[in-house]
């Protein structure tokens, strides 16, 4: 390199984006989505259910402290966390069954980053005007008007984000308790630390980074080429009809499109989609409705950007009908996805429906293994947890039974062998089974045997199988 020669520049500064407004079906199927995911997010914690005196009133509850889940009439204890693993896993096979035949389309229209940015952008427009008016704000010098002019959306920006961060701590707590608390300082350290760092990563992701959140920070783009195929619908331009590109009244050489850009003005993204698939795009298809305007105010079909499949445009280039849009969503791909979702939903909503309102463990305490009594006999001891996941106090009975072997049951702190459990919680009874000294438990190493708990206000019934330890006498 010679003294005269500048260095490459391996860092270029951010472009930013201004997109500019645009109408159009797209857009109102995004405002549609904006408006119900930010008022299902935002009304949720304040939807009241009645459970009873001894239970959260909160339809939708993620009880840490309790270490309980509640969604309306449904209670999913820690037991059950097979329940949330579930449904985790129906949210990953249902992001892949929509790329696999939409493309990126939970990126463009429910994506929290993208609803957030997309109310930000709102925000902004109405306050600094549309995108040629903000490209000039930007580049003019800081004076008066442009500081108020920012701070004023910096602070719509805040309480937004304020707002996001305080919604999300209401799910974790009962909601108008905790605004009392939080508006007084009562609540706890993590609650006010959770809305400030919630706070603070919806204001700068939602009103600073924006597309550089989705292009550089989101593994979903790069995993998304696994999931998708030449029959995957996305957004795409028919270069072969707007090619070649050009303005002016002697178009008899040229295509469609006419380089007005305004597919390019309105990306939240700042790509040009006539630069064909692109990992940035996010298929929001606003540059659709914004190529259709222009189309039709030139008199041209509609649809030079659209949603298509590469294998649409081998058919078109080559003068063939495309395929339709259900063959393009029903192939093997999407079917097994759809299958593998179905089935987990049905085997969880039959769990569900199936599970009993009572629930024991039994742990053996085997410090000692066993203990011989004055009269021969072999005592084991076990710790009998029983969950009570009814709203009404009940009296539990607990039995064993091990192929008409005798044994007899001793509940510690008890009269006879029934024990109160209160509503809804969890109670741990220790007790001690018994075998006869000549009993075949009594004299065999180990016997199978089965501990029941009975409800004796409903007859509800439960098991357990475990094992009674006697003497060896080999």
């Amino acid at each position: 390199m010679s003294a005269t020669e500048e260095p490459q520049k391996l860092y270029a500064a951010r472009e930013p984006v201004f997109p500019k407004r645009v109408y159009g079906r797209f857009r109102n199927l995004k405002w549609l989505i904006l408006i119900v995911t930010l008022g299902i997010y935002y009304i949720t914690p304040w939807i009241r259910w009645d459970r009873g005196p001894e239970l959260p009133d909160q339809a939708v509850l993620l009880d840490l402290a309790n270490r309980r889940f509640f969604f309306f009439w449904i209670e999913i204890w820690p037991h059950e966390f097979y329940f949330v693993a579930g449904l985790l896993i129906m949210a990953g096979l249902g992001l892949f069954l929509f790329t696999s035949a939409l493309g990126r389309v939970w990126c463009g229209y429910s994506c929290p980053q993208t609803v957030w940015t997309d109310l930000f952008f709102t925000v902004e427009r109405w306050i600094e005007g549309d995108r040629n008016a903000r490209l000039r704000l930007w580049n003019a010098k800081w004076d008066f008007r442009k500081w108020r002019l920012r701070l004023t959306k910096w602070a719509v920006w805040l309480l937004i984000a304020v707002a996001t961060g305080g919604a999300w701590v209401f799910y974790f707590a009962d909601a108008p308790t905790l605004l009392v608390q939080l508006l007084t300082g009562q609540a706890a350290y993590v609650a006010y630390a959770t809305v400030g760092i919630l706070t603070a990563t919806t204001f700068v992701f939602g009103g600073f980074m924006r597309e550089q959140v989705c292009i550089y920070m989101c593994p979903w783009p790069r995993i998304q080429a696994a999931m998708m195929d030449e029959d995957t619908i996305t957004v795409a331009y028919r270069d072969w009809r707007g090619e070649p590109r050009g303005k002016g009244k002697a178009r008899e050489n040229l295509g469609d499109c006419i380089d007005c850009n305004a597919c390019v003005n309105v990306c939240p993204v700042g790509i040009d989609i006539r630069d064909g698939q692109q990992l940035e795009c996010i298929t929001c298809a606003l540059c659709i409705d914004a190529c259709d305007d222009i189309m039709a105010k030139v008199g041209k079909p509609r649809g030079l950007i659209d949603y298509m499949a590469l294998t649409d445009e081998a058919n078109e280039r080559a003068g063939n009908p495309k395929k339709s849009v259900w063959k393009h969503i029903f192939r093997l791909r999407t079917i097994i996805y759809t299958v593998l979702w179905s089935a987990i939903g049905v085997g969880l909503t039959v769990m569900l429906f199936i599970r009993s309102d009572i629930d024991m463990t039994v742990a053996p305490v085997r410090n000692p293994q066993f203990v011989t009594l004055s009269d021969g006999s072999i005592r084991n001891t076990y710790d009998v947890r029983i969950r009570n996941m009814t709203h009404d106090e009940s009296t539990f009975q607990i039995t064993v039974a091990a192929d008409g072997a005798p044994l007899l049951v001793e509940l510690e702190g008890q009269d006879g062998n029934t024990v109160p459990v209160p509503i809804d919680s969890t109670y741990l009874q220790r007790v001690y089974v018994t075998a006869p000294a000549d009993s075949a438990p009594a004299r065999e190493e180990r016997t199978d045997f089965r501990f029941w708990v009975e409800d004796l206000g409903t007859n509800t019934r439960t098991y357990t199988d475990t094992t009674f330890f006697g003497r060896d006498l080999e």
